[in-house]
Order: structure tokens, then C-alpha cells, then sequence
């Protein structure tokens, strides 16, 4: 195989290894993430209650294990953040963090996602020419049917994958590098592309076209800047 112009990272996180977290080890870690959930700063919005967390496929990089999570809260708002921490010789859980923020964005509102996702920054890496990396958790459920497995796209480059797990994926991955975000791409079992989401949208694109979809409905009501529909004074 001939030298690749890509070189960046690729498959470094460990794949899931545990089941959906129950007893007392769902104990530990809803502390850990409410904690965190406690300690934002909801600036001045009335969160309300969590209710019950839903937990995400765990994923393993750096010597951490990550485990993340989202709730939503009696006010209507979304908790999401997760749990992290290292393990001792003999494989207990220790040296926990967690974090976590909201959002009034929800899916509900929003029925024209394919993929509700949440993304946290959790380490770097660098690159050739000191270029550097995101090293970025993203987790998330698809919105469309049919789907099997999830994969990050960095530069059409896949460069993560996960199954999906009672319709959940966790991914962590290089993103943000020598210029390229990610695409989260929802594949069936046959290999067929059912969604694609980039994980950033540059609000001057969004607004752009914005902007073009309502001049197109001016337009296509014989109205647009500068111009007078004849009903009004000249």
C-alpha cells in the first residue's frame, strides 16, 4: 500500500466492552453525572428535574474509559455530559471526572435531524507540521429506522465506527484537523448510507441560507427588496 497524505489518527479508541450499566454501578455513575448536572451554571433557566438517565456505549482511550449520558429534565430541557475514569491494576474504577451542560434544542423540536448528537472535547493530538486534533466524544441515537452501525468521517476518511446498541452509538475520534470537521454517517447492515450529519454548521453558511430560502419566498410571491406589490402607497 503506497504512503497516505492523510495521516492522522484512526481507530485509536477501544471498542464498547461493557453492558448498559445496572445496580449499583448505575448508581455510581448517575452521582457522578448528576453532580455535574448540580454544578452548572443554568444561567438563569429553570432546569427542573432530571428524569431518567439514558446511558451510552462506553469507549476507552488514553488509559480512560468515558460512559456517556443524557436526561431530560421536567422543564423540558436536556441534560447530556458523561462519566469518566481510570482503572487500578486489578480493574477497579477510580480517579473519576464528569461533566455535563444543557440544551433547549431537543429532537422534538427539531424533526428534520437524521441524527440527534452530542460532542464534548476530551484530549488533543498532534499531527504532522505541528497540525492538531480534537480528540472528540460524540454520542448520540439515529433518527431515521433501519440502521446498524455509525461511523465518524474525517476527509471522507472514516476514521471511527461503532454498532449500535439499543439504538445508541458512542464515537471518539480526531476531529477539527489541518481544516476538516466530521460527517457522522448511519449505515444499514448491508452497507447502505441511510443519514449523514456534520457535527459543526457554520452559523454564516446557516444563515445564508437562511436568507436564500426567504428571498425564494418573496419571490415567489411577486415581492422582493426594492420592489412594491401595487397595494401600497408609491
Amino acid at each position: 500500500m503506497p504512503p497516505t497524505d492523510r495521516f492522522v489518527i484512526r481507530f485509536a479508541a477501544e471498542p464498547p466492552r461493557q453492558p448498559e450499566p445496572y445496580g449499583r454501578w448505575a448508581d455510581t455513575l448517575t452521582a457522578h453525572f448528576l453532580g455535574a448536572c448540580h454544578s452548572l451554571d443554568t444561567e438563569g433557566e429553570d432546569l427542573g428535574e432530571a428524569g431518567a438517565i439514558a446511558w451510552f456505549p462506553d469507549r476507552a482511550y488514553g488509559g480512560r474509559t468515558y460512559v456517556p449520558a443524557v436526561a431530560r429534565t421536567t422543564t423540558g430541557y436536556e441534560l447530556f455530559g458523561f462519566v469518566s475514569f481510570t482503572e487500578t491494576v486489578t480493574g477497579e474504577p477510580t480517579e473519576y471526572q464528569s461533566r455535563a451542560d444543557f440544551t433547549s434544542e431537543t429532537a422534538d423540536s427539531n424533526p428534520d435531524w437524521k441524527l440527534d448528537l452530542n460532542d464534548e472535547v476530551v484530549g488533543s493530538w498532534r499531527g504532522e507540521h505541528d497540525s492538531v486534533a480534537d480528540i472528540t466524544l460524540i454520542w448520540g441515537v439515529p433518527m431515521v429506522g433501519g440502521g446498524s452501525i455509525v461511523t465518524a468521517e474525517l476527509a471522507d476518511l472514516a476514521v471511527d465506527q461503532c454498532a449500535l446498541v439499543e439504538e445508541r452509538f458512542t464515537l471518539l475520534s480526531a476531529d477539527n484537523y489541518r481544516g476538516d470537521y466530521l460527517d457522522i454517517k448511519l449505515w444499514d447492515g448491508n452497507g447502505s448510507e441511510l443519514a449523514s450529519e456534520p457535527l459543526w454548521v457554520d452559523d454564516d453558511d446557516e444563515d445564508e441560507s437562511d436568507d436564500s430560502a426567504q428571498a425564494a419566498d418573496d419571490e415567489s410571491d411577486g415581492v422582493s427588496d426594492g420592489e412594491s406589490d401595487g397595494d401600497g402607497p408609491n
